[in-house]
């Protein structure tokens, strides 16, 4: 007896499968062969007569605290469904899992090679699907492989030097490498795309418990694997994957696409081009800007890095005796500032540590990042407020990067470099009494969780007064919902920027610019928030691409 993971979209799937659904709950702490017994119960039929379970989603449930359950929703093969569904009195129905299918589109074997700029999940998947479908993709990618990466970061970290094309934003992997590795979306699955991400990453390494967790993640470590595996497919389907070798001019002939140039030397033809740059390609962003590609500065949020001991996030979830067999607690929590600003939760990292993810010199900026363990101290996540072009200072499509690198100059400046870090109470005080205090560590009673190296210093002039305003407003509001979010010892680090891309490179309805076979893909593109959404557009982008090839006749 085992759980069966179905692995739908790949060979093992060979289509559809008709099955049944139910739901049970069960305690934390429960024995497998407890989901048998408890579904055979539910479905009224003796143990002998499930086939296979396949656990669909898992989630737990604390909104009754100190009573918690795992919610299940199983998916049931058995001999005969139509009678146990009868037998369930309503408790079961019958589903038809979809499928994901690349289209047949039978196009033409492209003369040269479509090229794919940047290898984070959306470059991948699409350079992933396009090898598959037999067109031998060329991946270009700024900076290192994902092994070489590794150590760079590190390096830095250790207060070695930034390296510009090799960093928490540059390289194999994309910036989500070095994160919790989150896989939820709110993306709408209707063609199968989401589901197919997350068998594929299971396919590549990860855990097979993504395919059904409600909150599923992966984690920095195992994430590194999967990029890697990923990479090694792409080229033994004939593809290839060209590192240190950055984007840095558009070929252009009659309104279409033509070519490349890397690293401003290499000339490279091509029909189609692929941009999944990422929300940090800033001069390529210029780039294109110059070249004439429609863009527009759309909006996107800033704020800090907060961190609180893992227990109290712990028990402002499951309450004061929770199980210790539980994994470290997540939360999600949005606000409203009194002028109707939106203040809310961002990648949140249980047990995990704030990074220092700065790509320029002279600018400093933070992102959050866990390993698939979460067996840290401290819990920490993204509190930020939404930013609109009505915000920055101009009407310039890239107004948004400005408003970005004046904050993470300001940042850069607070620590000398360092990761500037001030405890909630300290901040609060100084934006209320708008005074200036040095006593950024007032207050603190723990240390925070950094990669990389971080000193106390005075937040309030990072973000405008009224941001840290809304910061202030959505902390304690929070603090309802979580006791002791507001707690006068949790840290702020600064300076979050990068939640998603400030500009979106405009598209048609065949996902190409106004140049023909310029495809703008992914979260850098505007177009997707997140590891998995990315991954997905990647998909749709990989089909278009295939569909602007002529049909074989």
């Amino acid at each position: 007896m085992g759980m069966v993971f179905r692995l739908c979209g790949g060979k093992e799937c060979g289509g559809k499968v008709n099955m049944i659904r139910i739901q049970i709950k069960l305690k934390p702490g429960h024995a497998e062969k407890e989901l048998y017994e408890k579904a055979a119960k539910l479905l009224r039929v003796p143990e002998k007569e499930i086939k296979h379970i396949t656990i669909h989603k898992k989630s737990l449930d604390a909104r009754k605290k100190p009573s918690l359950f795992y919610l299940y929703t199983l998916d049931i093969e058995a001999a005969d469904e139509e009678k146990l569904i009868k037998r369930s009195a309503g408790a079961a129905i019958a589903v038809h899992p979809t499928c994901y299918r690349f289209p047949d589109i039978r196009g033409e074997q492209p003369l040269m090679h479509p090229v794919v700029v940047g290898t984070g999940p959306a470059g991948l998947f699409c350079g992933l699907f396009l090898a598959r479908a037999g067109y031998a993709p060329i991946l270009l990618e700024r900076g290192k492989a994902v092994e070489e990466r590794r150590k760079d970061v590190e390096r830095y970290w250790e207060g070695g030097p930034l390296c510009p094309q090799s960093n928490v934003q540059f390289g194999e992997g994309g910036a989500g490498t070095f994160s919790d590795g989150k896989l939820n979306t709110l993306v709408k699955d209707k063609y199968g795309r989401n589901t197919e991400v997350l068998r594929l990453l299971v396919e590549f390494g990860a855990p097979p418990e993504i395919l059904y967790e409600s909150k599923p993640h992966i984690g920095t470590d195992i994430l590194r694997k999967v990029v890697k595996n990923l990479r090694e497919e792409i080229c033994r389907l004939g593809g290839e994957v060209l590192f240190e070798s950055k984007l840095t001019e558009l070929i252009t002939e009659s309104g279409r696409i033509s070519g490349v140039v890397i690293n401003g030397e290499r000339q490279l033809s091509t029909k189609a081009v692929i941009l999944a740059i990422g929300h940090s390609a800033r001069d390529t962003f210029s780039m294109l800007y110059e070249k004439g590609i429609p863009m527009e500065a759309k909006p996107f949020a800033v704020g800090f890095r907060v961190e609180h001991r893992q227990k109290v996030i712990n028990t402002g979830q499951y309450g004061a005796d929770y199980p210790k067999i539980l994994p470290a607690a997540s939360y999600k929590v949005t606000a409203k500032t009194h002028d109707g600003r939106g203040v809310y939760s961002f990648c949140m990292c249980p047990g995990g540590y704030v990074v220092n993810a700065s790509s320029e010199e002279g600018r400093l900026c933070v992102n959050g990042m866990s390993y698939s363990g979460r067996k840290g101290e401290n819990a920490n996540s993204a509190i930020i407020v939404a930013v609109s072009p009505d915000d920055f200072e101009s009407t310039h499509p890239l107004a948004g990067i400005a408003f970005q690198r004046g904050l993470e100059e300001r940042a850069y400046l607070a620590g000398a470099g360092k990761v500037p870090v001030q405890t909630y109470g300290s901040f609060k005080e100084n934006v209320e009494q708008s005074k200036n205090s040095s006593d950024a560590a007032k207050g603190a009673s723990f240390a925070p969780a950094i990669k990389g190296e971080y000193t106390y210093a005075d937040l309030t002039h990072i973000l405008p007064m009224h941001l840290n305003q809304g910061i202030i407003e959505g902390m304690e509001q929070f603090a309802e919902a979580i006791h002791g979010f507001n707690d006068p010892d949790t840290l702020l680090s600064a300076v979050e920027a990068r939640t998603s891309s400030p500009v979106r490179i405009l598209r048609n309805e065949t996902l190409q610019s106004t140049i023909e076979g310029l495809f703008p893909c992914g979260e850098g593109a505007g177009y997707a928030g997140g590891i998995t959404s990315a991954a997905m557009d990647g998909i749709k982008v990989a089909e278009a691409v295939a569909a602007s090839y002529k049909p074989v006749s």
